[in-house]
């Protein structure tokens, strides 16, 4: 798979690995069709890859996703913003998939985690 991470993203995915208690623990990416700026990506922190996904590893990070999510973000990068006004994943798309009325602009799906809560 090809595919970039942007240090940011990888600083994100890094420190929701320490939250769950387990940073050998991989990320999950769920990616689907859909929304305004044409995906929307979700994301867990699994013990395990569920049945059927492909495992790869980026940098000391291990990522879980379905053959359908790993086609969907083929050549995509990955980056993560925290800003005052939104915090999230921005997938930069080079097939231009999205339709550009996204504030992040053309073939741009952003995910929205302002409302991640840690577990007590």
């Amino acid at each position: 798979m090809c595919m970039t991470i942007t240090p940011s993203a990888l600083k994100f995915m890094r420190r929701m690995l320490r939250m769950s208690g387990n940073p050998a623990h991989g990320f999950r990416l769920l990616a689907a069709p859909g929304g305004c700026s044409g995906m929307s990506v979700e994301f867990t922190v699994e013990a395990a890859a569920p049945a059927g996904d492909v495992t790869m590893q980026y940098e000391d990070v291990t990522l879980h996703m379905s053959p359908a999510t790993q086609a969907l973000l083929e050549r995509c990068t990955l980056d993560f913003s925290d800003a005052a006004h939104s915090s999230g994943f921005t997938v930069m798309d080079p097939k231009g998939s999205g339709c550009g009325c996204s504030s992040a602009g053309a073939g741009a799906a952003v995910v929205d985690i302002s409302a991640l809560k840690r577990r007590s």
